[in-house]
């Protein structure tokens, strides 16, 4: 396990308007520079950091690494979803999931390997099943993705849904990625940040975050990274992506809330990287920045990405989200959740 998050942070250290995917030569440099920047800080990490990160994987002593028992996990089928008259979320693991939105199939940063790595016999290896194969979903509307990092932007699943997934809408430059991969140009639109980009009826809005991206060790910051708004007739949803706690959230909530649901990152968090992951304490505060009605904590249950227990972010953010008044929802991996109906939290990881 130590040797699988050692490689993934050799990873980690490497108005409205609509534009389609294309080669950076024909790209605008002030719309497509060299790199992208945060809005409030520019977050860098020396040799030294990553010295110390390495350091702590080694001598953190942890009681639960990974789950010591099998995670709850709920078959889907393709004519569950197409079926579906509901707005519904499905968590997928980690930050994937798959929503019923006015009728349309919305999936946002699917990643389907075994490992959240740039090769798959090393790095992060997924604690559960995927609730249903890529092989098994239906035609799926829309493809949002956050960012390019290895556990929300994966090769194997991008090439595997080109012919199921009918458009994606990615940040800027991200597009080149799945271009490459075998996504018809026709098929992604770009957006920077406040950009909105509307399909069959459904707004999503790019939102910044504060965060970082990169492949390798040569192309740091080279594409862009955001949350996401989601506007369909019958719910307004918030995905925040990967972020550090800033000020954009309330901007966010001011300029496109209130919320009725909301994905937030919660997990991987350590305060060797606190400026672009948040701690769960954090996570509450944002979902109550962008305004948001019921919460559901993301990025955390299916990769071993960080120095806390595995169940720790789900028992800090229950607890905090009690204290603070905030509606937690927790569903098991690919359990039916209603977006306007939130069952109650339900403590599966604590078995």
């Amino acid at each position: 396990m130590r040797k699988s998050l050692i490689a993934s942070i050799g990873v980690l250290a490497m108005s409205t308007t609509a534009l389609t995917a294309c080669s950076n030569t024909e790209k605008d440099p002030e719309r497509y520079p060299d790199k992208y920047v945060n809005t409030e800080l520019e977050y860098q990490s020396s040799f030294s950091d990553i010295v110390k990160i390495m350091k702590s994987y080694f001598t953190t002593e942890r009681d639960a690494p990974t789950p010591t028992f099998d995670l709850p996990v709920h078959v889907m089928t393709s004519q569950q979803l197409l079926s579906e008259q509901q707005d519904v979320v499905y968590r997928l693991g980690h930050s994937s999931v798959i929503m019923k939105l006015d009728g349309q199939l919305v999936m946002a940063d699917p990643v389907f390997s075994d490992r959240a790595s740039p090769v798959q016999w090393a790095g992060p290896k997924r604690f559960h099943k995927t609730p249903i194969s890529l092989e098994d979903l239906p035609q799926i509307d829309v493809v949002i993705i956050s960012h390019d990092h290895y556990d929300h932007l994966d090769k194997a699943s991008v090439k595997a849904l080109v012919d199921k997934v009918n458009h994606f809408v990615v940040p800027l430059k991200v597009g080149d990625y799945l271009v490459k991969w075998g996504v018809p140009k026709n098929k992604v639109t770009e957006l920077a940040w406040w950009e909105s980009h509307n399909v069959n009826g459904i707004t999503y809005t790019l939102t910044p975050t504060q965060h970082f991206s990169g492949r390798g060790l040569t192309d740091r910051d080279s594409t862009l990274w955001g949350s996401w708004v989601i506007n369909s007739q019958q719910a307004n949803v918030f995905f925040s992506g990967d972020s550090g706690y800033f000020g954009g959230f309330a901007e966010i909530g001011e300029k496109y809330g209130p919320f009725d649901f909301t994905m937030i990152e919660t997990g991987a968090y350590n305060k060797l990287w606190s400026q672009i992951h948040m701690f769960p304490e954090q996570s509450v505060q944002a979902h109550i920045d962008v305004k948001g009605k019921v919460m559901m904590p993301i990025h955390n249950s299916t990769f071993d990405l960080s120095m806390h227990d595995w169940h720790e972010p789900m028992n800090r953010a229950l607890e905090i989200s009690q204290e603070r008044g905030v509606t937690m929802v927790s569903p098991e991996i690919g359990q039916r959740l209603e977006i306007h109906n939130p069952m109650p939290v339900n403590q599966w990881w604590n078995q």
